[in-house]
C-alpha cells in the first residue's frame, strides 16, 4: 500500500505540473482570478458528482468541525492564483520546483510538530539534507535562465 500511495502521489505531482502549464495561459486569456475560478468550478462539479456516487451516505456537518479543517478551503485558491501568475513569467519547472522547495520546508515542521493532529516524525540530518537537495535544484534552474 506504501508504494501504491506513493506512485500516486507522483502522479498527482505531475497534474500539478500539467495544471500549472494549462493555468498560465488560461489567465492571461481570462484573467488569474476567473482561471482560477474556472478550475475550482471545474474540479467542484465534478466532486459533486464523485461524492453523489461513491461518497458518504451521513456526510458530517461542517458546523461541527473545528476551523482549522477547514482552512485548506482558503489556502487552495492562493496556491492556484499564485501558480498561475508565476509560471508565465519564471516557467513551469521553476514555478514547480519553488512550490515544491515550500512545501517540503513547511510540512517538515508539521511532521517535527505533529501539527494538525498528525504523528509526529521528527526531522533528523537525512530530511534536512532532502530539502537542501530540493533548494539546490531550484538554485540550479533558476540559474539556467
Amino acid at each position: 500500500m506504501k508504494w501504491l500511495s506513493l506512485l500516486l502521489v507522483i502522479v498527482a505531482g505531475m497534474g500539478l505540473g500539467t495544471e500549472a502549464g494549462i493555468l498560465g495561459p488560461l489567465g492571461g486569456v481570462v484573467g488569474h482570478y476567473w482561471a482560477t475560478l474556472c478550475i475550482f468550478g471545474t474540479g467542484t462539479a465534478l466532486l459533486f458528482f464523485i461524492s453523489i456516487f461513491f461518497g458518504r451516505r451521513r456526510p458530517v456537518s461542517i458546523m461541527t468541525l473545528p476551523g482549522w479543517h477547514l482552512s485548506g478551503g482558503l489556502l487552495g485558491p492562493c496556491y492556484v492564483v499564485i501558480m498561475t501568475v508565476a509560471a508565465p513569467v519564471i516557467g513551469v519547472a521553476m514555478t514547480m520546483t519553488g512550490i515544491l522547495a515550500g512545501q517540503i520546508a513547511k510540512s517538515l515542521l508539521i511532521d517535527h510538530f505533529g501539527w494538525f493532529d498528525t504523528r509526529r516524525r521528527p526531522v533528523n540530518m537525512r530530511r534536512v539534507i532532502a530539502l537542501c537537495l530540493i533548494a539546490g535544484a531550484l538554485a540550479l534552474i533558476a540559474g539556467g535562465k
